[in-house]
């Protein structure tokens, strides 16, 4: 299989990881995404780093559309999305890994306010509703649950991940209405990359690694030197979950499903 990574803080560059790592511009209608192709293992891989090389554009700034065409018109067929994130339930640790089952997006918006879809004129053609219990497929995630325990850091093997808005962090009260609303652990980029991907019938599933606890999760905020620390580690331990992943990958479907109008 041909599998799409998109990676973001602190894993901006996978060439190290990659055997004839080939960079390339690919040009789509929503924008240019440079992606980087290779192989891990033996399996074709297009990586893409959402924020762009030295973190050039913040949270507010990625251009979701792009990066899912990009991975699109280079025809992965599925993809592992990894992002480093807050907790907001106590007992997901820091320096911990979570493989989300479900998603908190209820904005339902790009970063420019517009909202998360293709389908942005009357009677495109392939409009519809993406209609599914969870929003992630689920027989990549399993792959990933089996990959994350092998890298010896813990695994938690459900958790809601809350898409949130950049590029400040949240809140204590704001924190306290997402736990509220169940979710486990937030970040600022991936609930679009679910949407897009879902619409699109692309298979993905969403990986985070615990870099600290949310504002008022914890009796004592951490100095900003351990979350930091935690990012930095991050990049190899997301390398080693797509490498143990990767071999077990095979006949894998997307999450739901899309009612076209026009099919």
């Amino acid at each position: 299989m041909r599998i799409g990574v998109i990676t973001g803080s602190g894993s901006h560059d996978w060439h190290a990881h990659l055997k004839e790592p080939v960079e390339r511009t690919v040009t789509t209608d929503h924008g240019s995404v440079t992606v980087t192709e290779g192989l891990l293992g033996e399996t074709e891989i297009v990586q893409l780093s959402r924020h762009g090389a030295g973190h050039h554009r913040l949270s507010h700034q990625v251009e979701h559309k792009a990066n899912i065409a990009a991975l699109l018109a280079r025809e992965a067929e599925a993809v592992i999305s990894f992002t480093v994130c807050g907790s907001v339930d106590p007992a997901l640790r820091p320096g911990s890994l979570v493989v989300f089952d479900d998603l908190y997006f209820p904005a339902n918006r790009l970063p420019d306010g517009s909202l998360c879809t293709w389908y942005d004129r009357p009677g495109e053609p392939g409009r519809g509703h993406w209609i599914f219990d969870r929003p992630f497929s689920e027989p990549l995630r399993r792959a990933l649950i089996g990959a994350a325990g092998r890298t010896g850091v813990p695994v938690a093997t459900e958790g809601v991940y809350g898409h949130v808005d950049g590029p400040r962090f949240n809140s204590r009260p704001e924190v306290a209405a997402l736990a509220a609303a169940g979710v486990g652990a937030v970040s600022q980029t991936a609930g679009p990359e679910a949407v897009l991907a879902g619409e699109a019938e692309l298979p993905l599933a969403l990986v985070g690694f615990v870099t600290d606890y949310a504002n008022g999760v914890a009796a004592e905020p951490e100095p900003v030197q351990a979350l930091l620390d935690r990012v930095e580690a991050s990049k190899e331990i997301f390398a080693e979950v797509a490498g143990h992943a990767l071999p077990a990958l095979d006949g894998l479907s997307a999450a739901g499903f899309v009612h076209r109008f026009d099919a």
